[in-house]
């Protein structure tokens, strides 16, 4: 029985706070924090990248979204996170994006890493990448965005080059596995302006994969509460 842990995320266009306690679970990936993990953020500046980098996560809909319609994403995406907790080695936290919708981050403990100014996926990338297209893939109405990190040896230049790359290798096998070139919003990667000083340097060589609703699952769930 794996020990996992629950983490629960705290966003704002400025600040990121997070909050994280353990627990045992039977299941083989990292557990999902609870409630609706997090405060609206537009950007989620922290984790994806701040100020000019940042990259936006959420549908452009122009308006607010109803709290039956954010009830039914927040269930959609709830059974997503839980499927991808399944993946060995996954970390899962629930998140919200632009639109105060709950979305889902994903990264692994080892399967997405990368060795020192590379961004070859190994096998065991390859076999949590696999796993992940199967949720991804499986409804067409979730956005992705893909963020590539890298550490903190070489120039500014260097580093937003190799972490481009390590998006764009986790990108290409996830379409070789079946999930749709439509789903992809963002792919990008950023520099060591947002080095984790909390994981390794061979832990910052990671890549993020996003999950969140798109106009087409908004406008369902919308559509769906209305007949409730």
């Amino acid at each position: 029985m794996k020990k996992t842990k629950i983490t629960a995320i705290l966003l704002s266009a400025a600040l990121v706070f997070g909050s994280c306690g353990t627990m045992n679970n039977t299941a083989k990936g990292t557990a999902i924090g609870g409630g609706g993990g997090a405060a609206v953020g537009a950007v989620l500046g922290g984790l994806i990248g701040g100020g000019s980098k940042g990259a936006l996560i959420g549908a452009a809909i122009g308006g607010a979204v109803g709290a039956g319609t954010g009830a039914i994403i927040g269930n959609k995406m709830d059974k997503k996170a839980a499927a991808a907790a399944q993946i060995e080695g996954a970390d899962v936290e629930k998140i919200q994006d632009s639109n105060g919708l709950d979305a889902v981050k994903v990264t692994f403990d080892s399967g997405i890493l990368f060795g020192f100014n590379s961004s070859a996926l190994n096998n065991e990338s390859k076999n949590s990448l696999k796993e992940l297209a199967g949720i991804l893939a499986e409804d067409k109405t979730t956005d992705i965005a893909v963020i590539g990190h890298t550490d903190k040896v070489g120039t500014y230049d260097a580093n937003i080059k190799v972490s481009n790359q390590r998006a764009q290798a986790v990108e290409k096998y996830l379409k070789q596995c079946g999930v749709p070139n439509s789903q992809f919003k963002t792919v990008e990667g950023v520099a060591y302006d947002q080095y984790d000083e909390t994981k390794t340097a061979a832990e910052n060589r990671r890549v993020e994969i996003y999950m969140y609703a798109s106009e087409k699952m908004i406008q369902d769930a919308q559509a769906e509460a209305a007949r409730q």
